[in-house]
C-alpha cells in the first residue's frame, strides 16, 4: 500500500471517529479583547448582537457586578459601560436571543418594586444575604432596550436560578438546584408566548453537578461545566450533541480548553464559536528577582492578573467531527 494510500485512509477513519482532529490537534483558547473588555477585574458571560458588533458581558468583584454593553469600532471595541438596563442590582449572566430581540439575564432584584434585594437559601437552609437569583427578560426597543420583566414563577422556583441560554424559538436552559441541592441544567420549552414547566436535561452521570449551558440555536449541541470525575473534582467543559429526542454522551473539550477553572460557556454570534470565562495566571517560583517582584505588583492591575477573563475557541473540531460522524 502506497504511502499516499495509508494517509487518505487515515484521513477517513479520523473523520468516522469522533473528535479524532481535537484531539490530534488541541485547540489553544485565544484571550479576548485584552485590556479592554477582559480587564484585571473578572469578567464572564459574553452575550453578542446578532451581527456580531456589540457584546453584552459582567464584571465581578464580588458581591459587586454589573452587566456591561460595549461596542465594535473602528478601532477596536469600545471602552464598556454598564448596561442601560443593569448598575442597581447584582446582575450578571446575560443570554442573547439568537435573533437580538431579547436579553435574559439573573439578578437580586426584588420580585415586586419597593422590595429588598433576593436572598439565595441554601442546600443546607442557610442564606446568603443579597446573594440570590432569578432570571429577567429586556426587550429590544428600537434603537434602546426597555424596562426587565421577571419570569414566571414556574422557572424562578429557586432562589439561586443563574446562567440561562436561549434557543431560536425562545425556550431556556439555564441552572437551578436538583432534588439533592446540587445544580443541574434545566429547559423551559417557549410555547404560545409563555415558559411552560421546567424539565431537567439529562446529561450523561446524574450525580455530577451541571452548570452554564450554552445552547445552539437549533438545540443541536450544548455546551457546558460539570464535574463528572467527582464531587470534588475541578468542573471542566463538555459538548454534547443532540441525538433524536435525547442528549448524547458528553465529550470533554481536552486539556488545553480545560485550563484555569473554566466556566460561563456562551456561543458567538456564529454560533461556532465558543466564549468562556477562565483565570488562567502566570505560574509564580520563589525566590523572586528584585525585578520579578516589581513586575508582579504592575501585573496586580493588569488584564493577566490571574482572575477570571474572556477566552474564545472555534468549536469546529468538534462540530465537524460529529457531522461527518452522522453522515
Amino acid at each position: 500500500m502506497s504511502p499516499t494510500t495509508v494517509r487518505l485512509l487515515a484521513v477517513c477513519v479520523c473523520a468516522s471517529l469522533s473528535f479524532c482532529a481535537a484531539a490530534a490537534a488541541p485547540v489553544r483558547p485565544q484571550i479576548f479583547a485584552p485590556g479592554v473588555i477582559s480587564g484585571p477585574a473578572a469578567e464572564d458571560s459574553a452575550a453578542f448582537t446578532p451581527d456580531g458588533d456589540t457584546v453584552f458581558f459582567d464584571r465581578v468583584r464580588w458581591p459587586n457586578a454589573a452587566i456591561l454593553v460595549a461596542h465594535r469600532t473602528a478601532y477596536g471595541w469600545s471602552t464598556p459601560e454598564v448596561a442601560p438596563f443593569s448598575g442597581r442590582w447584582l446582575d450578571h449572566d446575560p443570554a442573547m436571543a439568537p435573533d437580538g430581540s431579547f436579553v435574559i439575564f439573573s439578578s437580586n432584584r426584588p420580585d415586586r418594586p419597593g422590595g429588598k434585594a433576593l436572598d439565595a437559601v441554601l442546600a443546607d437552609g442557610k442564606v446568603a444575604a443579597g446573594s440570590g437569583g432569578h432570571l429577567w427578560r429586556v426587550d429590544r426597543k428600537g434603537s434602546g432596550w426597555g424596562e426587565p420583566v421577571r419570569l414566571p414563577d414556574t422557572v424562578n422556583a429557586s432562589s439561586r436560578t443563574y446562567a440561562p441560554s436561549i434557543a431560536a424559538d425562545g425556550s431556556v436552559y439555564f441552572q437551578r438546584p436538583g432534588a439533592d441541592g446540587d445544580f443541574r441544567l434545566f429547559r423551559s420549552q417557549y410555547r404560545g408566548g409563555s415558559y411552560q414547566p421546567p424539565v431537567e436535561v439529562a446529561l450523561g452521570d446524574g450525580g455530577a453537578h451541571k452548570l452554564d449551558p450554552a445552547v445552539a440555536p437549533d438545540e443541536s449541541f450544548l455546551v457546558f461545566d460539570a464535574n463528572y470525575a467527582g464531587k470534588d473534582a475541578p468542573d471542566r467543559l463538555y459538548i454534547a450533541f443532540r441525538e433524536g429526542n435525547r442528549w448524547g454522551a458528553p465529550i470533554d473539550l481536552g486539556d488545553e480548553v480545560n485550563h484555569g477553572s473554566p466556566w460561563a460557556s456562551h456561543l458567538g454570534p456564529d454560533h461556532r464559536t465558543l466564549y468562556f470565562s477562565s483565570a488562567r495566571g502566570i505560574p509564580v517560583h520563589y525566590p523572586r528577582t528584585a525585578a520579578q517582584g516589581r513586575q508582579d505588583m504592575a501585573r496586580m492591575a493588569a488584564w493577566d492578573n490571574g482572575l477570571d477573563n474572556l477566552w474564545s475557541i472555534p468549536l469546529a473540531p468538534w462540530v465537524d467531527a460529529h457531522i461527518a460522524q452522522t453522515r
